[in-house]
């Protein structure tokens, strides 16, 4: 094994472990952002984006070939038995507060004399990619509900859906900072001194 790879491998390694580290912090963060937008009024306006993230998460489902159908903010999708679960989203899953730690990992990861275009960039990236991630979640989701029933599917979603983020995080991060912002122009005076 090369010694880039060992490095890559050590660097997973390293990641998977942080990740494990912050979940306690990450999932107390959400339900304190939760409480905070009941407190401010903002669970209605949230919930407006319920049924249209409730009809792309079927189709979704449909492409997976899982029979599945919204209402509103409510999903139901049907196991292998022919039994319907129904599953609704609220606050806490719509993923708005994986774009508050997507905005908040952009204030730090951001930083430096990065040119106007990379940062724009980078933001974009980063808001379509936690969009789509939040609707892969919330198949994943449906998913445990139709094979394994309902309870599974609330310890992937309260769980594993962290995970989902936080590593979502440490993949756009790597992402970016190698493919888009690359180096600094600081490094390079570096580099040529």
């Amino acid at each position: 094994m090369t010694m880039e790879r060992r490095a890559v491998y050590i660097g997973l390694m390293a990641a998977g472990c942080g990740m494990l580290l912050i979940l306690p912090f990450v999932t107390t963060f959400d339900e304190f952002l939760t409480t905070a937008t009941k407190q401010f009024g903002l669970v209605h306006p949230l919930l407006t984006l319920a049924a249209p993230e409730a009809r792309a998460v079927v189709a979704i489902l449909g492409v997976l070939g899982v029979q599945a159908q919204a209402s509103g903010g409510s999903l139901y999708v049907w196991d292998w038995s022919g039994q319907r679960q129904a599953l609704m989203i609220s606050t806490t899953c719509i993923g708005w507060q994986s774009l508050i730690l997507l905005g908040l990992s952009c204030l730090i990861g951001l930083r430096g004399p990065y040119s106007r275009e990379a940062k724009v960039q980078v933001l974009l990236i980063g808001v379509l990619g936690t969009v789509l991630i939040n609707l892969l979640r919330m198949t994943i989701v449906c998913l445990v509900a139709a094979d394994f029933g309902f309870w599974p599917a609330v310890l992937v979603h309260d769980y594993g859906g962290t995970l989902i983020i936080v590593a979502w995080l440490f993949a756009f991060w790597a992402f970016a900072h190698r493919w888009i912002l690359g180096i600094l122009p600081s490094d390079e005076l570096e580099m040529a001194a």
